[in-house]
């Protein structure tokens, strides 16, 4: 916002026209637990020409960061973002603080949804899509609550080979719902198929696994959905969405109900979000899916038009019969996707799927053939991969920026265990040079 208009004045009018006494009162829905304590460190006020000359200051260190060569992965990706994304994403029509979810609902944006919707479901392979969700987390759990609401069941049986941080999420619901969470362990940096023949049970629910997982290698989903569907349990898919141009779809592994995170689908990586969860299921669990869908008809000219078919959120049905609180989908990001899904087409796709393959390799060996560097895992992966470091990887990824890097993700923030295990992942915007740099960068700790 580039101009603020309530002054000293102007507070103490709007809190008593509001009829509180101070702007503390509006704070106490807030524990004081959380309050106690809390001082923020704030300079003396700038005028605006100061602030101005302040926030340049600011921005001239984050032109460092367009100059750093990334490989970070886990979940947020620096894929090549063609310029037209962000030129029709741009336009007023699109770009708008108001998320459109009424019957007012323009022809634009619901064709927009409907082709969206048609791309993911040929991504996948599965047979419905919604409108797209909040990001990858919230879809998971999302399917969670869904495969909970088709079966009845309260156990679900979750790989630990999924992000830690989508387990966070489905944690804090799952503890409102009542779910019990029962965790797969692993086999390596892959999920344990023997583990899960022994711990389904007739209260299972549902079976997730992530492929590519957390680590980038690639799951057995066929045989994850077999044994699933064995035990009377839905089986629930994690995907990368340009890994499926190269993989095995959801749909043919035999999955009943996948999420992914659709950022890597023509959307900057933005400071961590906003982001675009994708969902999609079979045909008969359209009715228990959360979000909104829209679907293709024929006006009273039988022309063709464009109209939300399903709003099963309570909003719009009563509260006991919403599959979902979630009110919104991400419409801009998935507009991002739809046009970047349009212009890339199958053969851009599969193009930018095999360079991220094909680069990640290449890197993988330069790594591992350094002296102290290692392989964890003899598995297959797609985009990342982990490698063991001759000292703590947090040191390796502290000291890459000096060198003009972000060298990975320090496994140890999520397990102490693998302190010396680095998570690197390569897209089609990485150069050989940019990679042999990297590798000469990586040759510098003994």
């Amino acid at each position: 916002m580039p101009f603020l208009p309530h002054g000293r004045d102007d507070v103490p009018q709007m809190l008593k026209k509001i009829g509180v006494r101070d702007f503390e009162a509006l704070l106490g829905n807030i524990p004081e637990a959380l309050k106690r304590g809390v001082r923020l460190q704030l300079p003396e006020p700038l005028s605006e020409l100061e602030i101005q000359q302040e926030m340049q200051a600011l921005l001239a260190e984050n032109r460092a960061c367009h100059q750093t060569v990334s490989f970070l992965g886990g979940g947020a990706y620096e894929h090549f973002i063609p310029k037209v994304v962000d030129f029709i994403t741009s336009r007023p029509e699109f770009a708008t603080a108001y998320t459109p979810y009424q019957a007012e609902v323009s022809q634009g944006t619901l064709q927009v949804m409907y082709e969206f919707q048609s791309m993911i479901c040929t991504l996948t392979g599965m047979d419905v899509s919604n409108a797209s969700m909040y990001d990858a987390a919230t879809a998971m759990t999302e399917a969670v609550l869904m495969a909970r609401n088709i079966t009845r069941k309260n156990s679900i049986l979750i790989s630990a080979a999924v992000h830690p941080l989508y387990r966070q999420t489905l944690e804090t619901y799952a503890h409102a719902q009542n779910i019990r969470l029962q965790t797969l362990p692993l086999k390596g940096l892959i999920t344990d198929t023997a583990a899960l023949r022994e711990m389904l049970t007739e209260d299972t629910a549902a079976v997730l696994v992530q492929s590519p997982n957390f680590f980038g290698c690639i799951e057995d989903t066929s045989a994850f959905a077999g044994l699933a569907h064995e035990g009377k349990a839905l089986f629930i898919q994690g995907v990368d969405p340009l890994s499926l141009l190269l993989l095995k779809t959801p749909g043919e592994a035999g999955a009943d109900i996948v999420f992914g995170e659709g950022q890597a689908l023509g959307n900057h990586l933005n400071f961590g979000g906003p982001y675009l969860g994708l969902f999609a299921a079979r045909r008969e669990y359209i009715r228990k899916m959360p979000g909104r869908i829209a679907g293709l008809s024929e006006d009273s000219d039988g022309k063709r038009a464009f109209v939300l078919t399903l709003q099963t959120r309570e909003q719009h049905i009563r509260r006991e019969k919403a599959t979902s609180n979630i009110c919104s989908n991400q419409a801009l990001c998935a507009l991002a996707a739809t046009v970047y899904l349009a212009l890339m087409g199958g053969k851009g796709l599969r193009q930018v799927a095999e360079l991220c393959l094909q680069k990640a390799h290449y890197l993988f060996d330069k790594i591992i053939a350094l002296p102290r560097y290692a392989p964890l895992s003899p598995n297959p992966f797609f985009k990342e991969f982990v490698v063991r470091t001759p000292v703590p990887a947090a040191e390796i990824v502290e000291k890459a920026p000096g060198s003009g890097f972000f060298a990975g993700i320090d496994l140890g923030r999520f397990d102490p265990k693998r302190g010396d295990q680095l998570l690197i992942a390569v897209t089609e915007k990485r150069s050989r040079k940019e990679m042999d740099d990297f590798v000469a960068f990586l040759s510098r700790f003994k």
